[in-house]
């Protein structure tokens, strides 16, 4: 990967003067103003090759290193992620149609540096894509575009914007085609960009509109089939929808290095802030967020390689469940940090207050948590444990989280609009029946096994209450959301499991040594699911003293800065079910 070589990178352009210098960064942020300096540094570098998929010409084919990557952007400013990474989304809609006309076409453009928008929302539509009103009308052999998109990222910048218009006046499930637009190829006084709008956080982002008034496109603007651009999109989402967790991983690891900063100046009551209890308990709490989130995160990366068929549940999950996670992870540093993380002028930590405001629009990007969650609590009756068996020759997830394993290529030709099953979660029983018992001392092993049986109990109360359940439209009540959330939780304890099965690395070093990391992450979601432990407090302790003690040591599990290696298991991708 060149994850390690863009974090070099990033480290030499955030001294003074540098593009990333936070100086700089934050003067863009209050006179919110485009990082444009910053976002010339990663085009030059060669961020934008990975927006492109090795099939036309870029260097994306693995999911996991991309999140990397923008995971790194984000944990220097989120600002800056935002603003360049949404060339991603934008252009995602031509990768998964998989047509070479828009593809090639939109490839060039990204390579040479062209950024991209994707135009879906609208201003009284919301997150509601049925009612989007922006028409397109044939035209001879082209289309006229008529109507407005907003807010929209990088709507003004970006010359180039994908566009979810209406092409049935009775719209519907098939009444929306997605259109890829050059503005420079449009007639003059045709497309008017919208003011940008103030924001609380990612000020210096170009957050705006377009109006199209009868703009008219080629034939070849159209992307995907007509009348599919609904589906087109909600099968992107599932993409973008992981790709959006990279910036709430990032913004853990900013708030993580501020309080490990911390811990390490601050003396209260004649001692170092670390030696009171309330201190590390708070942190290692702060600390197993940041693991299980990572975890999440990291499956479901692998998830839209191995399963992409499911990946409707799994992205919802981790769009749902990771920046929830670390919203309140950022609370919980917010509480220690104390006067510093509210003051804007105090060196080395000024950034805390606009880290937490730029992180608040994440959870609204690609669907909120409401959305992603009404999505799923849609479908657990489908999904409920016991109803459907593994895929025939579907491999365990925790063939597909081994470090050496090497993904296939994305075949977003397997992404569908409802999955019939969760590997993830359906490896649970097998995952707490493997775990070892010889995993670090007698009593860490066994606490470790317990907390493991507590949870696959508390799955099993859940795969209980959703048996009374069916299927229904329109919105979810807001008992059936407590299912998704409590499904989501268990769906995190199944994921960090899988992860620690499949990499012997995890089970030592000073996160891994005992189970700890484990440790924290069950005892996390025993929590979440109101089955909290006794030993809950201790494990705590633990990573919060490990985090004030060992300032070296990176606050992560995944290794995403080790070069790629071929597969040296003869892994290969699992058969669409």
């Amino acid at each position: 990967m060149r994850t390690a070589d863009l974090e070099a990178r990033i480290a030499g352009w955030s001294r003074p003067g540098g593009p990333f210098d936070p100086a700089v960064l934050t003067a863009h942020d209050e006179a919110e103003s485009f990082p444009a300096e910053a976002c010339a540094a990663l085009d030059a570098w060669g961020l934008p090759e990975y927006y492109v998929p090795v099939r036309y010409g870029g260097r994306q084919d693995r999911l996991d290193e991309f999140l990397a990557l923008l995971r790194r952007i984000a944990a220097r400013d989120l600002t800056v992620a935002v603003a360049h990474g949404k060339t991603f989304l934008g252009g995602v809609c031509a990768w998964v149609a998989q047509e070479d006309g828009p593809a090639d076409l939109l490839a060039r453009h990204v390579l040479a540096g062209q950024p991209v928008a994707w135009g879906l929302t609208e201003p009284d539509g919301g997150s509601d894509l049925l009612a989007g009103s922006l028409t397109a009308t044939r035209h001879g052999s082209g289309w006229l575009l008529s109507g407005r998109k907003w807010p929209v990222n990088n709507a003004t910048r970006g010359n180039l914007m994908c566009v979810l218009a209406r092409t049935d006046p009775q719209g519907g499930p098939r009444g929306f085609t997605v259109f890829l637009i050059d503005k420079r190829a449009t007639p003059a006084g045709t497309v008017r960009p919208l003011p940008k709008m103030p924001t609380h956080g990612i000020r210096g982002a170009d957050i705006s509109g377009v109006e199209l008034r009868a703009a008219r496109v080629p034939a070849h603007a159209l992307v995907g089939t007509v009348g599919g651009g609904l589906e087109l999109v909600l099968k992107s989402l599932q993409l973008t929808r992981i790709v959006c967790v990279s910036l709430s991983l990032g913004a853990g690891d900013h708030a993580l290095g501020l309080l490990r900063r911390f811990l390490g100046e601050r003396r209260l009551y004649g001692r170092d802030l670390v030696a009171l209890p309330h201190v590390r308990v708070t942190a290692g709490r702060a600390v197993a967020r940041q693991f299980l989130a990572e975890a999440v995160a990291h499956t479901a990366a692998r998830a839209a390689h191995q399963v992409p068929e499911e990946l409707s549940v799994v992205s919802a999950v981790a769009k749902a469940f990771v920046p929830t996670l670390i919203h309140g992870q950022l609370r919980l540093v917010g509480d220690l940090l104390g006067a510093r993380g509210f003051l804007t002028g105090v060196e080395g930590y000024g950034g805390f207050a606009k880290l937490e405001r730029d992180h608040q629009v994440v959870p609204l990007f690609d669907g909120s948590t409401w959305v992603n969650r009404a999505g799923l609590a849609g479908v657990l009756p489908l999904l409920r444990p016991g109803r459907r068996a593994t895929a025939p020759g579907a491999a365990s997830p925790v063939r597909w989280l081994r470090e050496e394993h090497r993904p296939a290529p994305l075949d977003t030709r397997r992404l569908r609009l409802s999955a019939p099953r969760d590997s993830v979660l359906g490896a649970l029983p097998t995952l707490v029946a493997e775990l070892t018992g010889n995993d670090g001392t007698p009593g860490a092993a066994d606490q470790t096994a317990s907390l493991a049986r507590a949870l696959l109990r508390a799955y099993e109360r859940l795969g209980a209450d959703l048996a009374g359940t069916r299927p229904t439209g329109g919105a979810p009540s807001t008992a059936a959301l407590r299912l998704a959330e409590r499904y989501e939780w268990c769906f995190a304890g199944a994921a960090a499991l899988a992860l620690h099965a499949a990499r012997p690395r995890l089970h030592d070093g000073p996160w891994g040594r005992d189970g700890l990391w484990l440790r924290g992450c069950l005892a996390l979601v025993l929590e979440g699911l109101d089955s909290g432990p006794s030993a809950a407090t201790q494990v705590y302790d633990r990573l919060g003293t490990l985090l004030g003690s060992t300032p070296d040591v990176p606050v992560s599990v995944l290794d995403d800065t080790a070069p790629d290696e071929p597969a040296r298991d003869g892994s290969v991708e699992v058969p669409a079910a």
